[in-house]
C-alpha cells in the first residue's frame, strides 16, 4: 500500500484545523490536490510531496543534518517511496536512512503522530544529473523525541550532522512551532 491523496487531504486538513492561519503558506499543495495525481512521486511537477522528521533531544534541541546535494542545513527527511503506508512513516524511514535512529527509538509527542509540526512548500533547483528541473516540495514535518541514540549518517546524501537549538531551523515558523512541544 503507498499514500493516497485521501490521507495527504486527511493529514492536511487536521493541519489545518490545528493552524488555520497557515492555510495561505499551504495553498500550492491544497490546489495541487487533483484527483488522478500522485503528489507522492518525484516526478511529479510542479509540486510534489516530502516528509521530513524534527528530532528533538532531551535538551529541546533538534537533529540537523548537512545535505550534499543542497549544500543546506536541513531536517532529516526526503522523498515519499511507494513502499511508505504513510506521510508519518514516511518520516520515520527517512530519520533513520538518513541518521541511524532507529524508528523503535522516536516518539511522537502526543496529537504530533496525526498533525505534522509543520507544514512548508520550498522552492528546489533544478538537478541536470537527475534530470529533474526546478520544482516545489510540500515538506510535511513530523515531531519525534529522540534519547541517546548513536547518529550515523548515510554519506551518499549527508555530510555532517548537528543538534541545534530550536531557533536556528531553517523558518521561524518551525523553530516557533518546535519550541512549544
Amino acid at each position: 500500500m503507498t499514500v493516497t491523496l485521501d490521507e495527504i487531504r486527511g493529514v492536511l486538513a487536521r493541519y489545518l484545523d490545528t493552524h488555520p492561519d497557515r492555510a495561505p503558506d499551504v495553498s500550492r499543495l491544497t490546489h495541487a490536490l487533483q484527483p488522478g495525481r500522485d503528489l507522492t512521486s518525484r516526478k511529479t511537477f510542479p509540486l510534489h510531496v516530502t516528509c521530513s522528521a524534527a528530532c528533538i533531544d532531551d535538551t529541546g534541541r533538534v537533529l540537523m543534518i548537512h545535505h550534499r546535494a543542497l549544500d543546506r542545513w536541513l531536517l532529516p527527511g526526503g522523498h515519499v517511496e511507494p513502499g511508505d503506508i504513510s506521510l508519518y512513516g514516511a518520516a520515520l524511514r527517512e530519520l533513520e536512512e538518513e541518521t541511524g535512529i532507529p524508528w523503535q527509538h522516536a516518539v511522537s509527542p502526543p496529537a504530533h503522530d496525526i498533525i505534522p509540526v509543520d507544514i512548508d512548500v520550498h522552492e528546489i533547483p533544478a538537478n541536470p544529473a537527475k534530470g529533474e528541473r526546478a520544482h516545489s516540495h510540500a515538506d510535511l514535518r513530523f515531531a519525534f523525541w529522540a534519547k541517546d541514540t548513536e547518529i550515523v549518517i548515510q554519506p551518499e546524501e549527508v555530510t555532517a550532522f548537528a543538534w541545534r537549538p530550536a531557533a536556528e531551523l531553517p523558518t521561524p515558523r518551525l523553530a516557533a512551532s518546535v519550541s512549544r512541544i
